[in-house]
């Protein structure tokens, strides 16, 4: 175990941190501090880490200690964080997380957008907000288009975002109803025989979604719809012929449709309806010579007016930190195991 005296500076120390002139400084108010710097500081000790710079409290102020343009990256941190707090949001390692990764100008020009209204608010009084650029940029567009594409690694909130933004549409009578669906497939797994009618035989596959708009409405309101048809979750094969009018299209776990499905997916679209497309590009579980209907259909329809197509990467994760590093090394070690093929090439 280390000492004292290497655990904790000397009080000759402490005294001459104290005294330099800070570089930045970040003013609080009321009971701000406690929030922002996290159990044990451990908030400041990340920021302090990543950033080089060296944080001290004082009084109702932060005096940020390092050179200037550290200092007001670290500044730029801190006003984040002060502002998702002044929200009434609790801060999260992933907040803080990405607060750092936001202090590059052209992150920190989308910024702006996540301190805006909630997409919704739960039935517990929980905003929804988009919390990385990549999120407000999904979210923006999923509200502005009548088609939008968006692709990512698991995590970075693409079906629940999509649940939110559809349940905000039906509530503000933008659309009459929501229809969720996903293609049936098993991720490398032989479930053989299922018991029960088929709704039964098909809702393990679609409980994802379940669970989503049971956090964001609750289970009574969710099955009330659902009772009344003004939600629907059905498999993907259950859609063809067809033409859903009025209404919110989420299709989920798109990589796992053909380019058939895709397009028959796709042309569902009637009048005064809109559709949100989500998957993960790296998760296919399609036969490994199948093509994903979701590459093949962003190939095709890139920059076709009217569509848009969101890619977010291992920066919008917003699970536990050690999701982000896991998608990285996979990345990684794909990237890896390709090259030796294209130098052979």
């Amino acid at each position: 175990m280390q000492s004292s005296e290497e655990e904790y500076p000397t009080s000759s120390e402490h005294t001459a941190t104290e005294s330099k002139t800070p570089a930045a400084v970040v003013p609080l108010a009321g009971r701000e501090l406690q929030p922002l710097v996290g159990a044990h500081d451990q908030y400041l000790r990340l920021i302090e880490d990543q950033l080089g710079v060296q944080i001290v409290p004082r009084g109702q102020q932060l005096n940020i200690l390092g050179s200037s343009e550290a200092a007001q990256a670290a500044q730029q941190v801190l006003n984040r964080l002060l502002a998702t707090i002044r929200q009434g949001r609790e801060l999260t390692e992933s907040d803080v997380r990405y607060a750092i990764q936001a202090t590059d100008s052209a992150t920190e020009q989308s910024g702006n957008a996540l301190l805006a209204e909630p997409i919704i608010v739960t039935h517990r009084g929980k905003p929804v907000r988009p919390r990385t650029a990549g999120q407000a940029q999904y979210v923006q567009a999923a509200q502005d288009c009548d088609l939008v594409f968006c692709i990512g690694p698991a995590g970075t909130g693409k079906t629940y975002l999509a649940m939110a933004v559809a349940v905000n549409a039906m509530r503000e009578g933008r659309v009459s109803r929501i229809v969720l669906t996903r293609p049936l497939v098993e991720a490398g797994e032989e479930l053989g025989f299922l018991p029960g009618d088929i709704m039964e035989k098909v809702d393990p596959y679609l409980r994802p979604l379940h669970d989503a708009l049971h956090d964001i409405m609750g289970a009574d309101r969710f099955h009330r719809h659902l009772s009344r048809g003004s939600i629907e979750v059905v498999p993907l094969a259950y859609m063809r012929g067809r033409t859903i009018n009025d209404a919110m299209i989420v299709l989920d776990e798109a990589q796992n449709t053909t380019p058939r499905q895709m397009k028959m997916a796709l042309t569902r679209m009637g009048l005064g309806s809109r559709m949100i497309v989500t998957g993960d590009v790296t998760q296919t579980d399609l036969p490994p010579a199948a093509t994903s209907g979701l590459i093949n259909a962003i190939e095709i329809l890139e920059g076709v007016g009217g569509i848009y197509v969101c890619r977010m990467t291992g920066k919008d994760i917003v699970r536990h930190n050690l999701v982000q590093r896991i998608v990285s090394a996979y990345a990684a070690n794909e990237e890896q195991s390709i090259s030796p093929h294209q130098e052979q090439d």
